[in-house]
């Protein structure tokens, strides 16, 4: 059988209108016993992710635990990216059982769901087992997560991929919403959030600009 190749995106592969992000408890009280990553690159990756969203124009939720009372207040580097926009603060641990959210998924309306929060093992999990069960497609950023041992981000890890989940990145989030550097209105704004959270690719395409007036197209 021969088969033919045409130059198409694969379905499973994200774009700013295919899916909706949900960020989980990027919390004070919840990051101070995560473990399994550090506090500088996980608010760094949560940055990442925040403004690749808000710049890409992602439909976005923001919820939090006991916000008041108990949690703090969710990362400066998330609410910033999204100045004004409603956190919907939780009492159930698993975000998947509070109507509030859920109302929003369902105003949304997008079958495929991107999860990153605290903690993994948690926050994480319950949501992504329970969506996943009513059908939606889901995928979650694995570094922009957190727990409270490398042990226990690792299992859920494991755990969701085997109950149908999808790993990825925050670099490879920026990356696949972008896609193509000959798409002008998002190149500057792309190399702009990879210059500032993107690590040693960031300090690359700073090089490359600087000293040679590089250009990706």
């Amino acid at each position: 059988m021969t088969i033919t190749a045409t130059p198409t995106p694969g379905s499973q592969l994200i774009n700013p209108t295919n899916h909706a992000l949900v960020l989980i408890d990027f919390q004070s009280q919840m990051a101070f016993a995560t473990k399994s990553i550090d506090a500088v690159q996980l608010r760094n990756n949560a940055a990442l992710i925040s403004n690749a969203a808000a710049g890409f124009k992602v439909p976005t939720i923001l919820t939090t635990v006991a916000e008041k009372s108990f949690s703090g207040p969710m990362f400066s580097e998330i609410t910033e990216a999204f100045p004004g926009q409603e956190l919907l603060d939780r009492t159930s641990m698993n975000t998947w059982e509070d109507a509030n959210v859920i109302k929003v998924v369902n105003a949304i309306g997008k079958p495929r769901i991107v999860f990153a929060g605290l903690w993994t093992s948690v926050c994480i999990v319950g949501p992504t087992l329970s969506a996943l069960e009513q059908g939606f497609e889901v995928y979650i950023i694995t570094d922009a997560c957190g727990d409270v041992s490398t042990e226990a981000h690792e299992r859920a890890v494991e755990r969701m991929i085997q109950a149908g989940a999808r790993p990825m990145t925050s670099l490879q989030y920026l990356l696949e919403l972008q896609r193509d550097w000959a798409r002008t209105d998002t190149y500057d704004m792309t190399t702009g959030i990879a210059k500032k959270f993107g690590g040693s690719y960031g300090l690359g395409i700073i090089y490359a600009k600087t000293m040679f007036g590089a250009h990706e197209g």
